[in-house]
């Protein structure tokens, strides 16, 4: 499959709101898509973006997105990489397009100083977790707690 990886645009915008649907059902999380597209177009594309967004494409047809942030780190007393968000449509799984998304964010952590790339998923994502070890991931055990305000 011939594919691209380019930066989300705002015209992408409905696509990714619907994107993150399909995310949040496959790691069984709730999603409400209301307001998403004025949020993410606004975190996304203000003068000083607070998120960013790739894309996979084929034959114009988004076929998955990653999202991250650049944070810092206390301990490290440097910058890293958040990949917030990593998602392909089923059909879109086993061409490399996952790995290419990463390949691309490892390229933007380094011209950015970054340290190193993190993120998470849920333990019962098995296929994830598998490709992420496949790749050079390493895990860290740790439990994510949230306040809802």
């Amino acid at each position: 499959m011939e594919y691209l990886i380019r930066d989300c645009q705002p015209k992408d915008i409905p696509v990714v709101v619907d994107l993150c649907q399909k995310h949040a059902d496959y790691e069984q999380a709730s999603f409400n898509p209301i307001g998403k597209e004025d949020k993410l177009e606004k975190a996304l594309f203000s003068e000083h973006p607070k998120l960013f967004c790739l894309l996979a494409e084929a034959d114009g047809v988004i076929l998955g997105y990653t999202t991250y942030t650049i944070d810092f780190s206390t301990w490290d007393a440097t910058s890293f990489m958040h990949m917030d968000c990593l998602y392909l449509e089923e059909e879109a799984r086993v061409f490399g397009i996952g790995e290419a998304l990463l390949e691309k964010l490892k390229q933007i952590a380094i011209a950015k100083n970054c340290i190193n790339i993190q993120w998470q998923t849920p333990e019962f994502n098995k296929i994830a977790i598998k490709f992420y070890h496949r790749i050079g991931g390493a895990g860290k055990d740790k439990v994510r707690f949230f306040i809802d305000l």
